[in-house]
Parts: structure tokens; sequence; C-alpha cells
């Protein structure tokens, strides 16, 4: 039988020129199962651009955190630096009314002790005059409330009531008890102020 005639119910054989082309039979290529060239470069590209750009933006990460760590050290040194000034005037005002106190104690107590010794002609001369301890009470009473300003106007209020036949007369400790309280209104607010 020759190709291309079938009788009955068998296949023709395949012709062997039946799939050649005009060159002849084609090469069978089979396809690479990946990327194309193109594929590849552009993967790689993105790649380094990835890499190169996390490079860059975790320098610049370092760097600003380095800039607020540096920032953040100054700020502490210099609020350190405020705090030990702070502490120095405290302490220069603590010495300053420390020794206001210890100046104005001494003057009272200088003061005290001149009221008794002046007061002493006083002491058990009559009847219903006062004793060394009322004396002594009087005096302290007086001074102890003063500040110097005080102190200066019951110097002058003494030196008066005694010009005037001896004794402290009633207007004159009035005045003497009217700025004692003003005086310790003052050094309670200054001690107020220097405690906040």
């Amino acid at each position: 039988m020759t190709a291309g005639m079938a009788f009955g119910n068998s296949t023709p054989d395949p012709s062997p020129y039946a799939d050649e082309g005009p060159y002849g039979t084609p090469v069978a290529q089979h396809k690479k199962a990946g990327l194309t060239r193109r594929g590849k470069v552009a993967i790689a590209v993105a790649g380094v651009a990835i890499v190169g750009g996390g490079t860059i933006w975790f320098q610049v990460h370092s760097a600003a955190v380095a800039k607020d760590e540096k920032e953040a050290a100054a700020l502490q040194i210099q609020m350190k630096k405020l705090e030990l000034e702070e502490m120095k005037i405290r302490n220069e005002q603590a010495s300053t009314d420390k020794k206001a106190a210890t100046a104005s104690a001494d003057k009272i107590q200088t003061a005290v002790d001149k009221c008794v010794k002046d007061s002493s002609g006083l002491i058990g001369k009559e009847y219903g005059s006062p004793s060394r301890s009322d004396v002594v009470a009087d005096c302290k009473q007086q001074y102890e409330t003063t500040d110097g300003s005080g102190m200066e106007a019951a110097g002058n209020a003494r030196d008066a009531s005694r010009a005037g036949g001896g004794g402290i007369n009633s207007s004159a400790l009035l005045g003497l008890v009217a700025g004692g309280g003003l005086a310790i209104a003052v050094f309670a607010r200054k001690g107020k102020k220097a405690d906040a």
C-alpha cells in the first residue's frame, strides 16, 4: 500500500514530510522556566535600590537618634546647672536670713537686758510695784516681737516715757505691739517665700 491511500479501518501512516517547513523539520525548543534576562535585570536593580535606600535611611535615622540623644544630654546638663544655681541662691538666702535673725536676736537680747537693768530701780520700791519676773516678762514682750526698726521706736518711746516720770505709757506700748505684729507678719511672709 502506498502512502496516502487508506482502505477500511486502518489508519493511514503519517507522512514523514507532513510537518516539514520550507527549511526542513523544525527543532522542538522547550521554554525554560523562570525569568527572562530583562526580568532578572529589573529584579537586580530593584534589590540594589531597596538595599541602598534601606542603608541610607538607617544612616539618616541613626544620625537623627544620635543628635536627639546629644541634645537630651545637653538639656539634662543645663537643668543640673540651673538646679545647682538655684541651690546656691537658696543657700545664700538662708545664710543671709540666718545672719539677720542672729543679729536681730542679739539686738533683742541686748535691748531686753538693758530694759531690765533700767527698770530694776522700780522693783520692790513700794506696795504694788512690779516684781523682777514681771519686769523681765514686760521687757521680753516689748522687744522679742519687734525687728530692728521697731527697736529704735521702742528705745525712743522708753526714753520719752522715762522723761515723763518713769514707767511705760500705754500709747507707747500699743505702738510697740502694733510694730511687733507688723514685723512678725513680714518675717512670716519672707519665710513662706523662702520655703516655696
